[in-house]
């Protein structure tokens, strides 16, 4: 056990900080030792760092980290509505469509055989994407969804597969946390191969004697197929040039 003074040390949150999330009902109070003095538990630690770690990393209001906190502390009897109202409380904020369809996100999950159901927020997330993607004049197409269909459902399983130890709870709150928590670290990585594989194309195209393109990095600087994205199909304009 340790005072307040000591938990804003070890989490490196202010005492102020803690107050506001004792005062929002985010962080349980702890336990009354004296009229002027409480204690609190590594359970605490652990809370602040998650509460931390929802409005650092994924830059969340406090309105959105208690939704979320809400379903992981009482989540509701059917796991997929506590999921779907976990990535509701997570951006991009999509509002619903006047005639609650979403057309572009149903042909992508219809020709991946994923599941269509108009109440998940991330169907609205994703027709609202693709409808982004069309409009700055990149190409989508069904080489497109295929691609990145694979890649998502490879995440999700792996992310998924300590869930067969956990009661509904544990995997309610795992699901809903590793939505949060996980999305962050697959964008930076996702950008991180750009910038290598750019990278590594730019050191090869300044080899002396090295004809333009030779020795480039599959899917850039070689020829169309040969690795990295596909020919036809993965991030590229409809003219045919690899996005950075």
């Amino acid at each position: 056990m340790m005072q307040i003074s000591a938990l804003a040390e070890v989490t490196g949150v202010s005492i102020a900080t803690i107050k506001f999330y004792l005062r929002e009902g985010v962080l349980l109070r702890g336990v009354t030792v004296s009229a002027t003095r409480s204690e609190y538990s590594e359970e605490h630690v652990k809370r602040i760092r998650l509460i931390s770690a929802l409005t650092d990393v994924r830059s969340l209001p406090m309105a959105r980290v208690k939704e979320i906190l809400g379903l992981v502390d009482a989540p509701l009897p059917d796991p997929s509505e506590s999921l779907s109202r976990a990535i509701g409380a997570l951006p991009p904020y999509v509002a619903d469509s006047a005639d609650g369809e979403y057309p572009l996100a149903r042909e992508a999950i219809e020709a991946l055989d994923y599941i269509y159901d108009t109440r998940s927020a991330a169907v609205k997330q994703l027709n609202s994407a693709i409808q982004a993607v069309k409009d700055a004049d990149l190409f989508w197409g069904p080489e497109d969804i295929a691609f990145y269909g694979q890649i998502a459902m490879t995440i999700a399983q792996r992310e998924l597969k300590p869930l067969a130890g956990m009661n509904l709870q544990e995997i309610i709150g795992f699901a809903v946390m590793g939505t949060a928590m996980y999305e962050p670290v697959i964008l930076a990585l996702r950008r991180l191969a750009h910038q290598t594989l750019n990278i590594r194309a730019m050191q090869q195209r300044g080899r002396p004697g090295d004809p333009p393109g030779a020795g480039g990095p599959p899917g850039i600087g070689g020829p169309p197929g040969a690795g990295g994205f596909p020919a036809t199909g993965g991030p590229h304009t409809s003219g045919g040039a690899p996005s950075a």
